[in-house]
C-alpha cells in the first residue's frame, strides 16, 4: 500500500475510535449519584385544612370565627355549652356561673342565666321558691321532668310579675311587670345543680332555644 493510502486509513480508524469513545456512557465514580428524577409536586405547607369545634353533645361543627365558638362550664360532675352570644361572668360563693343576655328589640334591659349550687331542700321546694318569686303569674306554671343524657331534668315555665330573688341571690327586689322564667334543675350523684333564666319576656322567648341548646349540653 502507497504512503498516501496508508495515511488515508489512520485517519478513517482514528475518526472511528472517535466517534465511539463520543456514544459511550461515561463512568461514574464511586461515591457519584446520579440526579434524581423530577417528582410531582408537593402540596404547599400553607394549605389550611378545615377545623371543628365540639357543638353539642358528641359532635362536631366547621369552626367560622372566634364569635361563634361555645362556652363550656362545669360544676362537680356536671358541664354544659353556653351559647356564644351570652355574657359569662365570674363565679361566686353561692353561683357556680352567670351569664348575661342581651335585650331582644322592644325590651329596655337584658335577661340573665344563673346557674346555682349548693341551695339544698330539693327539687320540688326550689320550684316552689321560684314560683313564689312572682307576685302574680299570667298562667299556671309550667312544669315538666324529663331525662337528658342520663340526668333527671325538671324544667319549670312561668310569667308575671317579677319580685326578684333577693340580694342573697344576687338579684335585685322589686316588682318586675312582664317578667319569664325559665328554670332547669339537674340531679347529679353529688347533688342538684340550678339554671335560672329571668328577664322580659321578650328577651327570654328570644333565649329560650338557646337555654334548651344548654341543657341538651348537659354531660358528665
Amino acid at each position: 500500500m502507497s504512503l498516501k493510502g496508508q495515511v488515508v486509513l489512520s485517519l478513517t480508524l482514528l475518526s472511528t475510535l472517535l466517534a465511539a469513545c463520543a456514544e459511550a456512557p461515561k463512568e461514574i465514580s464511586p461515591g457519584q449519584t446520579s440526579a434524581p428524577a423530577q417528582t410531582a409536586a408537593s402540596p404547599s405547607s400553607n394549605q389550611s385544612s378545615t377545623s371543628t369545634i365540639a357543638v353539642g353533645h358528641g359532635s362536631t361543627a366547621p369552626a367560622s370565627t372566634a364569635s361563634t365558638a361555645s362556652q363550656s362550664a362545669s360544676q362537680g360532675d356536671l358541664k354544659w355549652t353556653a351559647p356564644s352570644r351570652w355574657e359569662s361572668k365570674p363565679a361566686s360563693q353561692m353561683r357556680a356561673a352567670t351569664y348575661l343576655i342581651p335585650a331582644a328589640s322592644g325590651d329596655s334591659e337584658g335577661a340573665e342565666c344563673a346557674v346555682f349550687k349548693n341551695i339544698g331542700g330539693g327539687v320540688q321546694a326550689n320550684i316552689d321558691r321560684w314560683v313564689g318569686q312572682f307576685e302574680k303569674t299570667a298562667d299556671a306554671p309550667k312544669q315538666k321532668k324529663e331525662t337528658i343524657n342520663g340526668f333527671p331534668v325538671t324544667t319549670v315555665d312561668l310569667t308575671g310579675t317579677f319580685k326578684g330573688g333577693g340580694p342573697m341571690m344576687g338579684q335585685p327586689s322589686g316588682p318586675k311587670p312582664n317578667y319569664r322564667l325559665l328554670g332547669a334543675i339537674v340531679e347529679t350523684p353529688e347533688g342538684e345543680v340550678f339554671f335560672k333564666l329571668t328577664g322580659p319576656a321578650k328577651t327570654v322567648a328570644a333565649a329560650q332555644g338557646e337555654f334548651q341548646s344548654l341543657l341538651k349540653s348537659l354531660k358528665q
